[in-house]
């Protein structure tokens, strides 16, 4: 995370989750799976006495591995975050740039929480989450996750604002694996607050951030385009592509009659603008109540004057 502070002397973070809150919730974890566990137990041993103790042992270790390790996992993974002690206290597991955790998060958690808390029962976890500032245990440091808390008081949090629609599709083939979330979360953090700064100290921060991501990617900037909304359209494209991998959603056909979309710009260029089309208006033919067939056995009167207007009705 970056150390980034705007004009009004507030750092772009938050809310971690600190020891006590994050110890009561391990235990109340810790009584579910275990109760789970005996139960298991308890029938892996009616189910296994025929076995001899080489494979009795073996059935032991992968239960041992499936409800105290696989169990934890495959409860985050699901839930984004949030086990049953979580859930409870008002905590949730996050990247840190505040998105939700995926798979690899959970399994790296998992796998660092049987030396943290299982073998050392907790004293190495507890230990580096009074040393860590944010309250982090080692397995938060190798998933880049952090635990907030949810249950907050009262602040309206603001949602990014949109891009420019002359920007949206520019950046499909940018490629934004370098950026590291700290930055993420620092750039989402100045987006929704960049209208309560100042506007010399606010065009100065999203500069910088804007030089950050461009050294990140390896890409110069586009000519002619701001840095906020350079950042707006950023942000827009990298919640784009972690909507499409959550929730793994096919592209929906075209409605029946409806123009298909223009295919994106290459990175850099300008949108180019449609020369108008200009049509020659339709005039209507004016037909003279002379010349319109007169009914039979009506007399035909010639037209008076030759102006060629036709009389209002």
């Amino acid at each position: 995370m970056s150390d980034l502070v705007t004009g009004d002397a507030v750092v772009l973070g938050l809310r971690p989750a600190r020891l006590p809150s994050r110890a009561l919730a391990i235990c109340l974890d810790a009584l579910v799976y275990g109760a789970g566990y005996l139960l298991v137990s308890i029938g892996i041993v009616f189910a296994t006495a025929s076995l001899d103790d080489a494979a009795q042992a073996a059935v032991s270790v992968g239960m041992f591995l499936l409800v105290l390790v696989g169990v934890p996992i495959a409860v985050e993974t699901l839930t984004h975050g949030r086990s049953l002690g979580k859930l409870a206290l008002g905590l949730r597991v996050v990247r840190e740039d505040g998105g939700p955790i995926r798979f690899r998060h959970a399994l790296v958690r998992g796998a660092m929480g049987v030396v943290e808390l299982l073998i050392t029962f907790g004293s190495v976890a507890c230990i580096a989450s009074l040393v860590s500032s944010r309250g982090r245990r080692l397995g938060d440091v190798f998933a880049g996750t952090l635990v907030v808390r949810e249950r907050v008081p009262g602040v309206r949090v603001m949602p990014v604002p949109p891009p420019p629609p002359w920007l949206a599709g520019r950046f499909t083939g940018l490629d934004l694996s370098a950026v590291p979330d700290g930055l993420w979360l620092t750039i989402r953090q100045y987006l929704t607050r960049m209208n309560q700064l100042d506007p010399h100290t606010g065009a100065a921060m999203a500069a910088k951030l804007a030089d950050e991501v461009v050294a990140r990617t390896g890409t110069p900037p586009p000519a002619g385009v701001p840095a906020a909304a350079f950042l707006m359209a950023i942000v827009h494209e990298r919640q784009s592509r972690d909507a499409a991998r959550a929730f793994r959603a096919a592209p929906r056909p075209a409605a029946y009659g409806a123009q298909a979309a223009p295919a994106p710009l290459p990175y850099g260029a300008m949108p180019a603008v449609p020369a108008p089309v200009v049509t020659a208006p339709v005039v209507a033919p004016v037909v003279h109540p002379a010349v319109v067939a007169p009914a039979q056995g009506s007399p035909v009167e010639p037209p008076r004057g030759g102006t060629g207007f036709a009389p209002p009705a």
